[in-house]
């Protein structure tokens, strides 16, 4: 398994002021001269995107997802340098994983899928169902729509993914998606050669659906790893009839096709998901099951989109050249 080693010394060198003033110059005039026209974006015609959906009466909870998934992405996992900048205000709080890179029963910086268990009672049977858990990759994200650094992004492919290059780790993110998913890593990331008690906290992370894989034309690693073919994915709308179709023929139940006006990420499950709800832990990196109204839909959620959607394209290609200035520099 390839890791990232974890920095016990800062080598970072801080960007001057005056490379970040000509970096702004010139990142916001590349923002918009590579901006598409909305004519141009209405003739070509967008790929479908694709979908998984979770079979969870098949998960037998075995872990090799998991594991899979640990061992695919450990690349992409930050590296630390210590001694973390405290914050201020204090009220922010260092959020330090980097020596607890085992946990694996909850999201983490560096584990983005665990499997919660319930045991549930249904039509006078019990019940013990694994669910594995991860991102759900939102139709219309509300993580990418108010990212306000433009870090946060969906892709073509329905995959709603986190660029760590030029993510501050502000965690709005984490704040307005419905189930809290991101989760942070402190003391990595461009932050540290800006403002490193002020500007951001690190680096958000999480599921990015193998986005790498799938530019491959391969699957998601947990997909191919898991023996019991718990998960499928394909084109959006092939995939709905199929869960529609399993949930059919199981007397089953759906979640995902409606939940925040509906995700890339769908369970089929044979109990309600109001009872897997109840019996599953929750809280910090424990996302519920519950019903989710289509946050996207406030007009205030709207509102704040709207005006966040300029300034962060200009702020995203401020920080890619920031970023890109910050690794060439740390490789001289």
């Amino acid at each position: 398994m390839k890791k990232s080693p974890t920095k016990n010394s800062s080598p970072n060198t801080p960007i001057s002021r005056r490379t970040f003033l000509k970096v702004f110059g010139a990142a916001g005039a590349t923002a918009c001269a590579s901006s598409v026209h909305p004519a141009e974006a209405q003739n070509s015609a967008p790929k479908e995107e694709l979908m998984t959906v979770l079979d969870i009466s098949k998960c037998i909870g075995c872990g090799e997802c998991v594991t899979a998934c640990t061992e695919s992405n450990a690349h992409k996992y930050p590296t630390v340098s210590k001694p973390i900048p405290k914050m201020f205000p204090p009220r922010v709080k260092v959020e330090d994983w980097s020596d607890k890179k085992d946990v694996n029963d909850r999201l983490t910086p560096y584990n983005w899928l665990f499997i919660q268990t319930a045991e549930v009672e249904h039509n006078g049977e019990a019940h013990e169902i694994n669910i594995p858990r991860r991102c759900l990759h939102c139709t219309n994200p509300p993580c990418a729509n108010l990212c306000p650094w433009g870090a946060a992004r969906k892709e073509d492919t329905g995959v709603v993914r986190i660029h760590e290059d030029i993510c501050l780790g502000g965690a709005k993110c984490r704040t307005v998606c419905p189930w809290h998913i991101p989760q942070r890593q402190s003391g990595a990331g461009l932050y540290l050669d800006l403002l490193p008690r002020f500007a951001g906290n690190g680096t958000m992370l999480k599921c990015d659906r193998c986005y790498d894989k799938i530019a491959q034309g391969e699957q998601p690693a947990c997909i191919t790893a898991c023996p019991e073919n718990v998960q499928r994915i394909g084109r959006r709308s092939e995939m709905i009839t199929y869960a529609k179709e399993l949930a059919a023929a199981t007397n089953g139940y759906i979640y995902g096709l409606e939940e925040n006006g509906g995700t890339n990420t769908i369970y089929v499950s044979p109990v309600p998901f109001d009872k897997l709800n109840n019996a599953i832990d929750k809280g910090k990196g424990k996302p519920h099951l519950a019903p989710v109204e289509n946050s996207m839909a406030n007009e205030e959620t709207l509102t704040s989109a709207l005006i966040a959607a300029p300034i962060a394209g200009v702020a995203a290609g401020v920080l890619k050249v920031l970023s890109d200035a910050r690794k060439e520099k740390n490789n001289d």
